[in-house]
């Protein structure tokens, strides 16, 4: 029976429908109508107040990863919701599925530069899969609904909707909308036909050097299963891209480690000699080629992707099949044929030994605590069963490099865009899903400035997370950079940092200093019998590397490596 609803009313009435409990956000003049009502909803739906629309939308990311759900963030007109567009580039790039409302001014004010008006759908229109400009209040039900529908199916990611106030505001009669979307256009691919099923195994059957490319679409297919299937059947090493880590267990004997600029050597040798690479769920970004025309020359290739637009995008390939991961490799693997790749697997291991004596963990000397350290040491206090949160920078490379993830959706971070600041509130939005598992955040002391004003969110919620701040004093990144190619001129790379344990102090969760390796273990114990946020700072060798490392523009194999000894030259 129809009842009377505002179209505020409305809104929360679809969330409720779609399953969501948690939403993330910030109020505002435009988008108050739709926060009213949470007073009328009983706590069935949880709304964290972040401390900033950005902070809201990396958090609904965040859980969106950790959880395989849609998020959810909210954010008024103007500033409010231009806040949330390096969010929304992050989730596009990454394909992780958001949706996100903002409130506009009303209908007859839009145009006529009203008090925080943008225009939101003209900005945003680069940074999601679909947005909406909501007019008419009974259009409202069905393009929330779409607005799931789109953000879940086929390649996820963010959707967003411009919703003005006065159509929060106006009632009508409602009923909600059961019929099943159909979108005109939009019909995501299942299977592979079988003439691509044939040409596939024709190269998997016929290679004698195959490599498997395994990347996101790994975990957001949940193809887990089917990639390693397919790779114990025919005897496969499988490199991940970052994104892809967790998609196969860090000790599986075929999993050589992660692949492309700062991936294991062995990998970036393996796929310049392979004769077949299987991509799957992988987009062949710049990170993972280096330079294109001379990608692994002599292979054929094998893509398999849900979104069309990557397949002969950067890379030609052999054989494309647009579908889900997933399904084809239950196409494919039936017909995959036994084999013997023991040459092929033998060089492999004789690359992962010469790499293995240049690591940093059996290297080091003097007494400075090196930020691989403390990453080893978060990976051996948390028995590799943390879900990590990294930001962006050298920490984010350490982490893939030296914590082993044993299951998929234990690495959340940003891969596409490279957002630094992403990791606190992404983690906190993890949290509000992640129940049996410690959350743990790994950020530098760059990037944890950018949005650490989280920390009030995360004191406020009493989230359990484990803060990590990887303290170097600088950019460090930009400084590897400008040691290795601009003269070690450290232009604007210094950076200062707060106390940070006072500062932890001040917001109202406990905060340590290490800066002695054998200190990283009983710090992590003392957070560890805490319940909610803990804040520990890492002070660690200002000038150390991230190796191997592939020159932006040279080939995949071009590495510069760690040296031996110190006083040895660098190598490409």
């Amino acid at each position: 029976m129809a009842e009377i609803k505002t179209g505020a009313e409305i809104v929360w009435e679809c969330l409720l429908r779609e399953g969501v409990e948690v939403v993330f956000g910030y109020p505002g003049g435009a988008i108050m109508p739709t926060h009213d009502v949470l007073s009328k909803l009983e706590g069935k739906v949880h709304h964290v107040l972040t401390r900033h629309e950005q902070g809201a939308t990396h958090a609904a990311d965040g859980y969106a990863r950790a959880s395989g759900k849609v998020g959810v963030a909210m954010a008024t007109s103007g500033p409010g919701a231009t806040n949330m567009v390096t969010g929304l580039a992050t989730a596009m790039m990454d394909s992780s599925p958001i949706v996100c409302i903002t409130g506009q001014v009303s209908t007859t004010a839009i145009g006529g530069d009203a008090f925080q008006e943008t225009d939101v759908t003209g900005v945003t229109l680069p940074v999601t899969k679909h947005n909406y400009l909501v007019t008419d209040v009974n259009d409202l039900a069905q393009t929330i609904r779409e607005a799931f529908y789109i953000a879940r199916t086929g390649r996820p990611g963010p959707v967003l909707i411009d919703l003005p106030k006065d159509v929060q505001n106006a009632k009508i009669e409602f009923e909600y909308p059961t019929d099943p979307i159909d979108l005109p256009g939009y019909h995501p691919p299942e299977k592979a036909s079988d003439e691509q099923v044939a040409a596939a195994l024709e190269l998997i059957n016929n290679a004698d050097k195959p490599v498997i490319l395994a990347g996101h679409g790994v975990l957001m297919s949940g193809a887990m299963k089917e990639v390693v299937e397919l790779a114990e059947k025919a005897s496969i090493p499988i490199t991940t891209t970052l994104l892809g880590i967790g998609g196969v267990p860090a000790s599986h004997p075929l999993n050589m480690g992660m692949m492309g600029m700062h991936g294991e050597a062995c990998t970036n040798h393996a796929i310049q000699e392979a004769d077949l690479l299987i991509a799957c769920g992988m987009r062949f970004d710049d990170r993972v080629t280096g330079k294109l025309a001379t990608y692994s020359p002599n292979s054929k290739k094998i893509h398999i992707e849900i979104d069309a637009s990557e397949i002969n995008k950067n890379i030609r390939v052999d054989v494309g099949i647009h579908a889900d991961l997933g399904t084809v490799l239950r196409q494919i693997n039936p017909g995959v044929k036994k084999q013997d790749h023991s040459a092929w697997l033998g060089k492999i291991s004789d690359w992962q030994e010469e790499s293995s004596e240049r690591d940093v963990l059996l290297n080091s000397e003097g007494s400075s605590l090196l930020a691989a350290q403390a990453i080893k040491g978060i990976w051996e206090g948390t028995d590799g069963k943390a879900v990590i949160v990294s930001d962006v920078g050298q920490h984010q490379m350490l982490e893939a490099q030296y914590y082993e993830h044993e299951d998929p959706d234990t690495l959340v971070t940003s891969g596409g865009l490279g957002t630094m600041g992403f990791s606190l509130p992404a983690a906190i939005g993890a949290s509000f899903h992640v129940k049996d598992r410690e959350v743990w955040v790994i950020a530098g002391d760059g990037s944890i400035q950018m949005t650490i004003t989280e920390l009030a969110t995360a004191v406020q919620e009493n989230a359990n997370i484990k803060i990590a701040i990887i303290n170097n004093g600088y950019l460090g990144m930009v400084r590897q950079w400008q040691q290795l190619f601009f003269d070690a001129r450290y232009v604007e790379t210094p950076i200062t940092s707060p106390d940070y344990v006072k500062l932890a102090e001040a917001y109202g969760l406990p905060g340590y200093r290490v800066d002695k390796r054998e200190d990283v273990i009983p710090t992590m114990r003392k957070a560890q019998e805490h319940q909610g946020p803990v804040l520990i700072e890492f002070v660690v060798e200002q000038h150390d590397m991230v190796y191997p490392m592939v020159p932006a523009g040279a080939d995949l194999d071009a590495m510069i490596r760690r040296p031996h000894q110190e006083s040895e030259k660098l190598e490409l």
